[in-house]
């Protein structure tokens, strides 16, 4: 499974992309409706518990190079414990990949196509990101460095154009309701998109080499501080234009583009900034289904995870179907169940494995 390589700036890649695909979409709204103006230092302060997390998951790779999370973690803390660990890790990631591709369908649903089922839009996510997942992490970092791209030079040019719609004075006052919000807002953005981090334990691998393991750190904290700068500049730009009002709004760099018109040949962008929006989600629930195949096939000892791929690809689909009734319901889940979720699961057994490594020394 291991013998794919990429470089150091394509796993960059992939982390940017991963940690900022469908976050773009989601998080401002909901969390300027916790935070209000102080969303930005929500995001602060959340970033740096998932710069913790990566700081933990680099300080791992350079003990035990070549190995994954699941392999390292069976060094420390024996199979057994691992398994345990691991069974309860995979049921979030499941209805990780769900949620990601069903936020993309609510999406399509909710602002562009609202007569279309949303199983159209799942059923094709789900069956392109297979396919791509198939692949394998070369292809995946290829392509994904195009997209990025792409994508990004959108992004840009929709907060530049949005320009004259921006009211600074709303960006105050920052902390009317003291501290409260903040931490509010911090813990759902620790939930989705930080502890999510976590997932790159099952990929630091595929990035060997003495020169990539000197260069990662450096390469993989810029991509991280990228993501937080991006997220921390649309909540910004969205506090401007929408001021607090925001939180009651989901898609609000979708909700921007609809408001950018220059003269009568620069019109509608908003079709193409939801384009955008829906090939980083696409990119993201890809990158989510890999790793899972990864993780659930070490955890179960196969040699393969690519023939799981489509079987995890179809458990996802109809999880997306089944585990929530209404929208508002789903907005609970992702805002008050994830984060304490991902702490259970992906925070502690990482925090268990740490703790494990720094007080029995492992020959590798």
């Amino acid at each position: 499974m291991n013998k794919q390589k990429v470089s150091s700036f394509q796993l960059g890649v992939l982390f940017f992309v991963f940690m900022t695909g469908s976050s773009i979409i989601f998080v401002p709204g909901p969390l300027i409706g916790k935070a209000g103006a102080a969303a930005w230092l929500s995001l602060l302060l959340s970033g740096s518990i998932g710069f913790g997390i990566l700081m933990i998951l680099l300080y791992l790779h350079r003990r035990f190079p070549g190995l994954d999370y699941i392999d390292y973690s069976r060094k420390l803390i024996g199979n057994v414990l691992t398994v345990l660990l691991g069974l309860l890790t995979i049921s979030y990631l499941l209805h990780m990949q769900a949620a990601i591709v069903v936020g993309v369908g609510q999406f399509m649903i909710g602002a562009m196509m609202r007569e279309t089922p949303m199983y159209a839009f799942t059923s094709l996510i789900f069956l392109i990101a297979a396919f791509t997942a198939r692949a394998g992490i070369e292809v995946i970092a290829r392509m994904f460095t195009l997209i990025m791209l792409l994508t990004s030079f959108f992004m840009v040019v929709v907060l530049l154009f949005a320009i004259p719609e921006y009211q600074p004075e709303q960006l105050l006052p920052i902390l009317p309701k003291g501290l409260t919000p903040v931490m509010a807002g911090a813990y759902y953005t620790f939930g989705f998109p930080y502890s999510e981090v976590f997932l790159f334990g099952m990929l630091l691998p595929f990035a060997a080499g003495k020169k990539l393991k000197k260069k990662l750190m450096t390469t993989l904290s810029i991509s991280y501080a990228a993501n937080l700068i991006v997220l921390c500049a649309v909540t910004v730009c969205t506090l401007m234009v929408f001021g607090t009002s925001a939180g009651a709004g989901p898609y609000m760099l979708y909700s921007i583009a609809r408001l950018i018109e220059f003269q009568e040949i620069f019109q509608r962008v908003e079709s193409i900034i939801g384009m955008s929006l829906i090939l980083g989600s696409y990119m993201k629930a890809t990158l989510s289904l890999y790793v899972l195949s990864l993780f659930m096939a070490k955890l179960c000892g196969m040699k393969d995870n690519h023939v799981i791929i489509m079987p995890l690809a179809l458990t996802g689909f109809l999880m997306g179907l089944v585990t929530y009734d209404s929208s508002s319901q789903w907005g609970h889940i992702v805002t008050e169940i994830h984060p304490l979720w991902t702490g259970l699961v992906l925070l502690v057994p990482l925090l268990v494995v740490m703790v494990v490594a720094m007080f029995r020394p492992t020959k590798t």
